[in-house]
C-alpha cells in the first residue's frame, strides 16, 4: 500500500476520533446529567435522542454541502463547530440549555459520515476500501472509548465538565491540521439530494436500511446506557464504569477491522460473503444481550460488555460494505446517507423505550428489548443476502 493510501486513511481517522470524542462525551455523561439536573432513567434517554435527533435533522444536508465544497473544507466547518458545541455542552446552566446544546452537537456531527465516506471512497481503489473503512471507523469506537475515559476520569479529579473542554480544544487544533495537511478532492459545486426513490426501488438495498434502523437502535442504546447500567445495577464506581464504556468501544473498534479484512479476504460472491459477516454479527450481538442481562458481577459485566462490543459496535464498517455491493459508486453518497440516517433514527426511539423499560420494570427487561430488535434485523438481513441485485457494476467492485 502506497504512502498516499495511509495518509488519507490516518487523516481521515484522526479526524473521526476527534469528532467522536466530542460526540460520544454526551454518551460517557450520562450519569453527571442525572446528578446535576435530577433526571430519571427515561429523561436521560431523552437527552441521548435530542443529541441523535440532530444528527439526523441534519444528515443529508451536510451530505449536499459536501458534495458541493468537498470533503476538505466541510470536514474541517464540521469540527470547528463540533468543537465549539462540546464546550457549549459543558457550560449549560439548565436541563433546557443542555438539551439545546446536544442538538447543535448532534447537528454537526452530520459532516462525519458523508465526509468520511466520501474521502474514502474518492481516494482508495477498490480491492482496499473495506480495510480502510474498518480502519476510519474504528475512529468512532476509538473516539468514544477515549471520551469515556476522559468524562469519567478527569470528574474524579477536577470536574465533570474538565473533558469536554478539553475535547474541544483537541477538536480545534485536529480542525487546523486536517486543513492544512489533508488533499483530497473538492466538491463538483452543486449541492444534490440523494434520488432516494431510485434507491429504494433497490429491494436489497432497501431491506438492509430497514435492518440498520433496528441495528442502529441497539448501538446508540448501548452506548448511551452503558456507563449509568454498570455504575447503578453492577454498583461499580462512575470511574470504572467509564473503564467499561471504553472496552466496549475497544473492542468494537477491533470487530470492525477484523470483519473489514475478513470482507476482503474472504471468497465468493461479495453480497453473499459479506452480507453473511454481518449476519453473523448480529445474531452474535443478540445473545451477548441476553448475557449482559444475566450478568451481576462486576467481572462478569466487564467481560460480557467487552464482547457486546465487538459484535454491536463493530457492524457499521460491514454494514456500509455490504451497501457497497448493492448501489453504483455514483449513488454511494446518496445511498450513506440514507443507511445513515437509518442508524441514526433506531437511536431516536430506542433509548427512551430502553429508559422507560429500565424505570418500570428493570433492566433486564431493557436489554432483551434490544437482543429482540437485533433479531428483527438478522432476518432483514437473510433476505439482503438472498434477494440478488439488480446493479451490474456495484461500487465494491469499482464499477
Amino acid at each position: 500500500m502506497d504512502t498516499s493510501y495511509w495518509r488519507t486513511v490516518l487523516l481521515v481517522t484522526l479526524w473521526q476520533i476527534s469528532a467522536s470524542i466530542c460526540y460520544y462525551s454526551v454518551f460517557a455523561a450520562t450519569p453527571f446529567f442525572r446528578d446535576t439536573f435530577g433526571l430519571s432513567r427515561f429523561w436521560v434517554g431523552v437527552v441521548v435522542t435530542t443529541l441523535t435527533f440532530g444528527y439526523a435533522v441534519f444528515l443529508l444536508p451536510q451530505g449536499a454541502l459536501v458534495d458541493k465544497f468537498g470533503e476538505r473544507l466541510m470536514l474541517t466547518l464540521g469540527l470547528v463547530g463540533l468543537g465549539t458545541a462540546t464546550a457549549l455542552v459543558a457550560g449549560s446552566p439548565t436541563f433546557a440549555l443542555l438539551l439545546a446544546a446536544v442538538f447543535v452537537l448532534g447537528s454537526l456531527y452530520g459532516t462525519a459520515m458523508p465526509g468520511t465516506n466520501k474521502a474514502i471512497f474518492d481516494n482508495i481503489k477498490p480491492g482496499k476500501q473495506n480495510f480502510a473503512m474498518g480502519i476510519k471507523q474504528v475512529g468512532v469506537t476509538g473516539g468514544s472509548g477515549i471520551s469515556a475515559l476522559l468524562v469519567t476520569g478527569l470528574a474524579g479529579v477536577l470536574f465533570w465538565q474538565a473533558g469536554f473542554l478539553l475535547a474541544a480544544g483537541f477538536a480545534l487544533a485536529i480542525a487546523a491540521a486536517f486543513y492544512v495537511l489533508y488533499s483530497g478532492s473538492g466538491g463538483d459545486g452543486a449541492a444534490k439530494y440523494p434520488d432516494f426513490r431510485a434507491l429504494l426501488s433497490n429491494r436489497p438495498y432497501f431491506l438492509l436500511t430497514v435492518s440498520g434502523l433496528f441495528l442502529g437502535a441497539a448501538l446508540f442504546t448501548t452506548t448511551g446506557y452503558t456507563v449509568l447500567y454498570v455504575e447503578e445495577s453492577i454498583e461499580a464506581s462512575v470511574a470504572y464504569s467509564g473503564v467499561v464504556l471504553a472496552l466496549v468501544q475497544l473492542f468494537g473498534s477491533v470487530g470492525r477491522v477484523v470483519t473489514g479484512w475478513l470482507s476482503d479476504v474472504l471468497p465468493g460472491d461479495p453480497q453473499v460473503r459479506i452480507g453473511g459477516i454481518l449476519i453473523v454479527q448480529s445474531l452474535a450481538g443478540a445473545v451477548m444481550f441476553v448475557v449482559v442481562a444475566s450478568t451481576t458481577t462486576v467481572i462478569g459485566a466487564t467481560i460480557a460488555f467487552s464482547v457486546l462490543g465487538f459484535f454491536v459496535l463493530g457492524y457499521t464498517g460491514v454494514y456500509y460494505s455490504v451497501m457497497a455491493t448493492l448501489v453504483r459508486a455514483d449513488e454511494m453518497g446518496g445511498a450513506t446517507a440514507g443507511g445513515q440516517l437509518a442508524l441514526t433514527s433506531g437511536g431516536l426511539f430506542a433509548p427512551p423505550a430502553f429508559g422507560y423499560l429500565a424505570d418500570m420494570v428493570g433492566y433486564r427487561a431493557s436489554w432483551l428489548l434490544l437482543a429482540m430488535l437485533v433479531v428483527i434485523a438478522s432476518i432483514l438481513l437473510v433476505f439482503v443476502v438472498r434477494i440478488p441485485s439488480s446493479v451490474s457494476n456495484p461500487a465494491a467492485t469499482g464499477g
